[in-house]
């Protein structure tokens, strides 16, 4: 018996742009839902359903007694639905390619296991009150999926090849220190939004036990030290005349380092206003997509090809 997915695979094939573009549209609801469920929290909407999956006890939908808060927060439950449509066609279109990519068909399904499982957090989340830990797993979850989709969507533009290097072992080294540097700099941001104001509920929801300036500080410095290294790649990729895509996407990279710092500073001297923490959220993503993508452009997957078999030396088959 034929999965449905074979059965798709069997009667169409999608061009590679065509699985290009499925796997950019989950990138793309990627960012969108991080910048959505930020709305949420700041507009005071995080329990406008108050519980899960439900909205209501009584009933699945928002209710006119729960106000626009209820209708925000459904809302963004809705756009999940949209989320799960943009990963279920990378699914199908990276099932149906020819010839079958099985490690890109994995990423797409890891993509729907972790929009699962963040849809199970975020009900956790609402139950647990906007807990400010759970809220905080909650967003670094959403990144883990903007991560798997950003490299799925690279992997679509290339091969599956045994991955070559195109610049020397040092500047990939310092890729992975931007790496895990910029991981760490989200992370601490959720310290900042975790003990900070913006509670996401109107009502006494708990924060994290530590002031939001110090956090904020702490965020800052990590984010310097982020900059130092993305300048120091820039430098390197021209000193070891790196291809013309690599130093593009370092320059990228630095662009987006650079307007997300400014937003940052901005809105800690306004007082974190709400518009501000929306943008600097939606930097936050965008980030992270430049960095993931400059340490995947430091290597090259070429197609896979057939390996021919040799043919016998007609000279020793008359032997």
């Amino acid at each position: 018996m034929q999965t449905p997915l074979a059965h798709i695979a069997k009667r169409w094939t999608p061009t590679p742009e065509t699985v290009r573009r499925a796997a950019l549209s989950a990138v793309v609801m990627s960012v969108v839902i991080i910048v959505t469920g930020g709305a949420v929290r700041l507009t005071g909407s995080g329990l406008g359903c108050d519980t899960w999956p439900k909205c209501t006890d009584d009933s699945l939908f928002a209710t006119p007694a729960q106000g626009i808060h209820g209708a925000i927060e459904f809302g963004n439950r809705m756009l999940t639905y949209v989320l799960s449509a943009a990963v279920g066609w990378t699914i199908v279109a990276a099932s149906a390619a020819k010839p079958r990519r099985r490690r890109l068909t994995r990423l797409a399904w890891a993509q729907f296991w972790i929009v699962m499982g963040n849809a199970v957090l975020g009900g956790i989340t609402v139950m647990a009150g906007l807990n400010p830990w759970t809220v905080a797993g909650h967003f670094m979850l959403a990144t883990g999926l903007l991560t798997v989709a950003t490299v799925t969507w690279q992997r679509a533009r290339e091969g599956d090849g045994t991955p070559r290097p195109r610049v020397p072992r040092p500047v990939r080294k310092l890729s992975w220190a931007i790496v895990v540097t910029s991981a760490l700099l989200i992370a601490l941001g959720t310290s900042v939004t975790g003990s900070g104001k913006h509670a996401g509920d109107s009502s006494e929801v708990p924060r994290m036990p530590w002031d939001w300036v110090d956090a904020a500080h702490v965020h800052a410095a990590a984010a310097w030290v982020v900059c130092a290294l993305a300048v120091a790649m820039w430098l390197v990729l021209r000193v070891v005349d790196a291809p013309d895509d690599i130093r593009a996407r370092a320059r990228d990279l630095l662009l987006v380092l650079l307007a997300q710092g400014a937003v940052g500073y901005v809105q800690y001297f306004t007082h974190v206003p709400e518009a501000l923490v929306a943008a600097h959220m939606l930097g936050s993503g965008l980030m992270w997509i430049a960095v993931v993508r400059l340490a995947l452009s430091l290597r090259e997957r070429p197609e896979e090809t057939a390996e021919v078999p040799a043919q016998a030396d007609p000279a020793l088959s008359n032997a």
